[in-house]
């Protein structure tokens, strides 16, 4: 059975199939913005390895030559490299923080869908206090669950963001770690 849609809408047109509609195009965006990025970094992570391991062979070869100003010069440039690879790989487990906090809106996007396409549990408190305490309970980085809480308190979106923003600049809790 087909549903009318907000662009011919008749006796069954409903504003809460047109809201899950949008949820899901939200959902679909973030989760292939999510593939597309996640194959690029895969690609870029080994190419910086096999960056790594050659530079480190390269190295290796210039240390076993006679000293000399050039041999010094290129093992300058070795670990100048070197360093700028491990930056690199640094910056990488941004992009981890960034996928793992897209993931959990992309959860979050769905598990709304499913309440609001389900009308016992649309009008339910419990189901809805259920479902933010999933949501919540899914946060890995201590910055996410002040935001949540901060809007759950009633704070608006530019309050909750300085306040988990106060909180990263003095806290070392959500820091990245080289690997």
């Amino acid at each position: 059975m087909a549903f009318s849609g907000s662009n011919q809408p008749d006796l069954d047109w409903s504003q809460i199939r047109e809201t899950v509609k949008l949820l899901a195009v939200s959902v679909a965006q973030v989760e292939g913005s999510l593939k597309i990025g996640d194959e690029s970094v895969s690609v870029l992570a080994a190419s910086f390895t096999e960056m790594v391991d050659d530079m480190s062979a390269i190295q290796d070869a210039l240390e076993a030559l006679p000293p000399s100003e050039q041999r010094d010069s290129a093992l300058r440039h070795c670990s100048t490299t070197q360093e700028k690879i491990y930056t690199s790989i640094f910056a990488f487990q941004f992009y981890d923080r960034l996928q793992q906090c897209l993931e959990h809106v992309s959860i979050g996007l769905k598990g709304l869908s499913s309440i609001i396409e389900t009308p016992n549990r649309l009008y339910n408190p419990a189901e809805w206090c259920r479902f933010q305490e999933e949501i919540r309970g899914r946060y890995t980085m201590e910055t996410e669950k002040i935001m949540f809480d901060a809007i759950h308190e009633g704070k608006t979106i530019e309050e909750a963001l300085a306040l988990a923003n106060d909180y990263s600049g003095k806290s070392s809790e959500d820091e990245i770690e080289i690997f």
